[in-house]
């Protein structure tokens, strides 16, 4: 299902956005100035988060350029096949995802355009962007373990590996194999272990479930603070939705792989339509949502981690503390997604 959102201005008369990367008091680039009365005054945004304070980002972009913002949101799936019935009739300027998996669906269907913009690659890590500038990461999250607070964090769980351990038989809750962020997570161990291994970890998660694989992230902490499972497997910003209320309480976090590799990190991202008609505007925007500002503000409405390496986090979920993030270039979860469900299905994994 599509909802549409009309955001900022009303529309000025058609022509081209005039960009001008110049930097702040902070020393971050700006998003560019707009020439009202040259500039093509609109941006239209196909988007899969759906968050409030993302339209008020999306207001302040037009407050500060003159570009009017038309957002359309429906799940990442969805809107790449619309986009794909679309082709280049398509007024979609930019495709925004919560899933680096979802927009290497995107990528692979050659809906996105490659994007070469020093600002861009500037602000964003070598492995949170498409090597091509066809997608840039906006925020990360991790998916990290769980535990029951008044059961302990069982001895020896330090890795996402160790959670294959028949040690940990009928201690384990999380999503079904049909989730993108479990399938971004089997992708990342195949792409450090190889598919041998992966299969294995699988089998081993498998055998040591609590219950069948149900419900969303929400479900697997409320499960866990209620004693069905000792331990579970959701994103970062599930948890820090908790913090400070009595099921946050009852829940530990454990950032895995600590002392090796780091905990898996997935990606809220963005790329430029392939046959977006307000081209400029798009990267004006990307820009935007990579300033400082920007940056804490997008993050913090989802509780994520910024994606710029010097922007801090804020909110609840800087209360989980600090960690080390995995290296493993994002692209890889999206290459690795496909044998990841195979491997799902072989093992056994709802």
């Amino acid at each position: 299902m599509f909802s549409m959102h009309w955001i900022g201005r009303a529309f000025l008369g058609a022509g081209a956005v005039a960009l001008a990367a110049c930097g702040g008091e902070s020393g971050a680039p700006t998003s560019g100035a707009v020439d009202a009365a040259d500039a093509e005054s609109v941006v239209n945004i196909y988007s899969g988060r759906h968050y409030d304070a993302d339209l008020e980002i999306y207001d302040a972009f037009t407050e500060k350029t003159g570009v009017n913002v038309n957002l359309i949101e429906a799940g990442g799936d969805a809107l790449i096949e619309r986009l794909a019935r679309e082709k280049d009739a398509s007024p979609a300027d930019i495709f925004i995802t919560a899933d680096a998996g979802v927009l290497w669906r995107a990528e692979s269907r050659g809906l996105l355009a490659s994007i070469d913009d020093e600002t861009l690659r500037d602000r964003v890590p070598e492995q949170y962007r498409h090597p091509e500038g066809q997608w840039f990461g906006l925020a990360r999250r991790a998916r990290i373990i769980i535990y029951n607070t008044e059961m302990g964090l069982p001895e020896g769980l330090d890795d996402y590996e160790d959670l294959a351990d028949p040690a940990y038989r009928g201690m384990i809750c999380i999503r079904s194999s049909s989730n993108v962020y479990n399938q971004s997570l089997l992708a990342s161990i195949i792409s450090h272990s190889g598919e041998e291994a992966a299969a294995e970890w699988a089998r081993g998660v498998v055998a040591n479930f609590a219950r069948k694989p149900q419900g969303n992230d929400t479900s697997q902490i409320e499960a866990v603070a209620a004693g069905l499972c000792r331990i579970g497997v959701v994103n970062s910003y599930y948890v820090a939705r908790f913090v400070g209320t009595d099921i946050g309480d009852k829940v530990g976090v454990l950032f895995p792989n600590q002392a090796g590799r780091g905990a898996h990190v997935n990606i809220s991202g963005a790329g430029v339509a392939a046959h977006a008609p307000n081209r400029e505007n798009a990267v004006a925007l990307l820009r935007y949502l990579l300033e400082d500002d920007s940056q804490s503000a997008f993050a913090r409405s989802n509780n994520e981690y910024p994606v710029v390496a010097d922007i801090a986090p804020s909110g609840p979920v800087a209360t989980l503390g600090e960690f080390q993030a995995d290296r493993l270039s994002v692209s890889e979860l999206g290459r690795n997604q496909r044998l990841a469900v195979e491997i799902f299905d072989r093992a056994g994994w709802p």
